[in-house]
């Protein structure tokens, strides 16, 4: 795909009004952030070095027609102001339908035909530069300059790290194995062409990645053992049947233990869905209520609890697991991977520690796929416009090492812990400041809001 951004004149733009904001990432989040600048009279050049991540990024575009929204599709929209969008776009609109859980490969279509749409109406306004950002360097008026590996400099107003979630890290006991005995991304293409279909397989994970990976499994014809761990052998738990409407309530006054005891409570009273699905709009609020002793403890005892209740698998996934677990093709443990060595010439042995136990327990497999989730440590992370950001200082992990420290308006604090430039982050990179931050009903909110702040921080370009 050629590259249709017009560097060299946008480069001897003198016009500090004239120029675009920068979005590094074209998935979910910087085609929405795209759209709101676009509407609202800003230029923007969306920076994505793979042309079909484009709208789609690895949360829609990477699946097939048995992945399944984790959401409802009655709260899919990609506009917080117009709640039935998708539903319209689909072609539906009663509340059954509603109710109903689309496919992944449908929402990434919805996106794609979003930014389709706001191009063909706004062919100036939003450009589409196919590169990979290498850093960024502030200029001495306030401006940006951002560093590409395809084309020349690119002369921003602000920029927005939009690249999605961080890639997992490597778990430590895989360090010298290599695909496709160990599968460090299974979101990668190609990633589990070598599985065989009678394989065995040990995820490392229990959560909605695995989940995601059972299903690719299955829809390949695999039928061998599938062996889940994870530290507490936690596993998603499924929506209700039916998604009746909650009635707002407001934020809970009790914090640290207390908040817990009180979810109980509200579990125990209307069921622990209406519970969970009650402090959604609290959340963020909530998060940074508490210190950063408060959040460490929440990661550390509390975490795996809430995310299994709180990111939920659609009724019709749960059943395929159960299932498979029934059926005795997967078997899901808790415990913590200790070694894995070779066993021959195409096998490994899997020493695992059963939690709660002293004792090494040893399994036999073919692949070890790494299903831990998204990477938070942007420490951790190869990234090169990461790594450059942190290594000019323009950047620093947040305390927890969630993602990268951000202040009002996802602004980046430098590493003297300032937040002077226009540069901001979004979706999981912004973790650290608001908690649930990748979910399409946080992420299309924090979309809209950002851009009502680049447009009222920045003259915008008259319409």
């Amino acid at each position: 795909m050629a590259n249709p951004f017009p560097f060299h004149d946008l480069a001897r733009r003198a016009s500090h009004d004239d120029l675009p904001v920068a979005i590094i990432g074209g998935g979910f989040s910087g085609t929405l952030l795209a759209i709101h600048l676009a509407r609202r009279g800003v230029r923007v050049v969306i920076v994505e070095r793979d042309p079909q991540a484009l709208a789609h990024g690895l949360a829609y575009g990477a699946c097939g027609p048995q992945h399944l929204l984790n959401v409802r599709a009655g709260n899919m929209s990609a506009f917080p102001d117009d709640p039935t969008h998708f539903l319209r776009w689909l072609g539906h609109g009663e509340t059954d339908a509603a109710n109903r859980f689309a496919t992944r490969a449908s929402y990434g279509a919805y996106i794609a035909s979003l930014l389709a749409s706001a191009r063909a109406a706004m062919p100036d306004r939003i450009t589409i530069a196919i590169a990979s950002a290498q850093g960024v360097t502030p200029l001495g008026d306030g401006t940006l300059q951002g560093a590409l590996d395809q084309g020349a400099p690119l002369h921003a107003r602000a920029v927005v790290l939009a690249q999605g979630n961080l890639p997992p890290q490597r778990h430590r006991a895989l360090a010298a194995l290599a695909p496709p005995l160990a599968l460090p991304d299974p979101w990668a293409p190609g990633a589990l062409d070598a599985v065989a279909p009678d394989a065995r397989v040990l995820l490392l994970g229990t959560g909605l990645t695995a989940i995601d990976v059972i299903q690719s499994l299955e829809a390949r014809g695999h039928r061998g053992p599938i062996v889940a761990l994870s530290r507490r052998g936690l596993v998603p738990r499924a929506h209700a049947a039916s998604g009746p409407a909650i009635s707002p309530q407001p934020m809970p006054a009790a914090r640290g233990s207390a908040l817990l005891r009180h979810i109980r409570a509200r579990a125990r009273a209307v069921g622990w869905h209406h519970a969970i699905d009650e402090l959604r709009p609290h959340t963020h609020a909530l998060w940074q209520a508490h210190d950063g002793a408060a959040q460490a403890r929440f990661l550390r005892h509390a975490r795996p609890w809430w995310d299994v209740h709180r990111h939920r698998m659609a009724p019709a996934i749960a059943q395929r697991i159960e299932a498979l677990t029934a059926a005795g093709r997967l078997l899901v443990v808790a415990g913590s991977l200790q070694q894995v060595v070779p066993d021959g010439d195409d096998g490994l042995l899997a020493q695992w520690r059963a939690r709660g136990s002293d004792s090494v327990a040893t399994l036999a497999v073919d692949h070890v796929v790494v299903c831990t989730g998204p990477g938070g440590d942007p420490a951790q992370n190869r990234d090169p416009l990461l790594r450059s950001l942190l290594a000019a200082g323009l950047a620093r992990p947040c305390p927890l090492h969630l993602g990268l420290d951000v202040f009002d308006h996802w602004r980046l604090r430098d590493a003297r812990g300032r937040a002077a430039l226009p540069i901001h982050a979004m979706g999981g990179l912004s973790k650290g400041l608001n908690w649930e931050m990748v979910a399409v009903p946080d992420i299309r909110l924090q979309a809209q809001r950002l851009a009502d702040h680049l447009v009222a921080a920045q003259p915008a370009v008259a319409a």
